[in-house]
């Protein structure tokens, strides 16, 4: 397999110290919710609290089953939606024993690989093997995404600290490179996008002869083919489909070409 061009990924993301934090996290909240917190509608589709827990425990099954084990089963294929409505028959307890219980399994299981070589490929970074780095900071920021949606669900506070938030934000950029695959534009021509605040940062993609690559704080032409500005918060709830670029045009700033701008606000870095 040939190597894949470091640019195009972006410098990798170190998220393993975080995982196990992430996860001792969710338990955490976890432990200290009521019947009527379970039972909270979430943003995500009609699932409740319950429900987003359930998913979550079923990532890092499956992930364990088919990556560390070497499971793959033929069927059920993809599918979510029936692996959480079975577990609509465990109880509170039963589902929060289980997640407790694959706490630590997960980040060990990364944490014996080496991340460098290539992994699965990520729908929304493109069909090539993704390096093993990024697969892993796109699960944890799917973990860290599923648990803020819980946190909202059931009223407690956020876990928005910028050694939590950043690495997402970070992650969820490297979609860019990929949202801008149909637009064409001549070498050296760059896109920019800015997220405020400390979890923050710019990126800078720029058109080479085979495809947009992109570096984070990378020098910025005066004249880019566009630019984007929004806020940590509206970012990622943007990237996870959770909001409309319509819904928060108070918050975002978009300057430049407009095909190329709805191209970048239309960026979603999570299925």
């Amino acid at each position: 397999m040939a190597p894949m061009r470091a640019p195009y990924w972006g410098p990798p993301i170190a998220v393993l110290p975080l995982l196990a934090r992430e996860e001792q996290a969710l338990v955490d909240v976890l432990t200290g919710l009521d019947a009527e917190q379970w039972a909270a509608p979430t943003a995500c589709r009609d699932w409740t609290v319950h429900d987003l827990a359930a998913h979550i425990l079923g990532l890092k099954l499956g992930r364990l089953s088919r990556d560390r084990d070497g499971y793959r089963a033929l069927e059920p294929r993809d599918s979510p939606e029936a692996w959480v409505t079975a577990c609509r028959r465990l109880s509170p307890e039963v589902l929060f024993a289980l997640i407790v219980d694959s706490t630590a399994q997960i980040a060990d299981h990364w944490g014996r690989l080496d991340l460098d070589e290539p992994g699965e490929s990520l729908s929304w970074a493109g069909p090539e093997p993704a390096p093993r780095w990024l697969d892993a900071a796109a699960e944890y920021s799917e973990f860290w995404t599923r648990q803020q949606q819980i946190r909202e669900a059931a009223g407690v506070p956020l876990l928005d600290a910028p050694e939590f938030r950043g690495p997402v934000v970070d992650t969820f950029l490297r979609a860019l490179p990929f949202a801008l695959r149909d637009v064409e534009a001549r070498t050296g021509r760059q896109v920019a996008y800015t997220v405020t605040g400390a979890s923050g940062g710019r990126w800078t993609a720029r058109r080479e002869a085979d495809g947009w690559t992109l570096d984070r704080a990378a020098p910025t032409s005066r004249s880019p083919l566009a630019s984007v500005t929004t806020d940590a918060d509206t970012f990622w709830r943007l990237s996870a489909g959770m909001l409309r670029v319509g819904d928060v045009a108070d918050r975002v700033t978009a300057k430049g070409d407009e095909n190329v701008c709805a191209a970048v606000l239309g960026m979603v870095a999570m299925c």
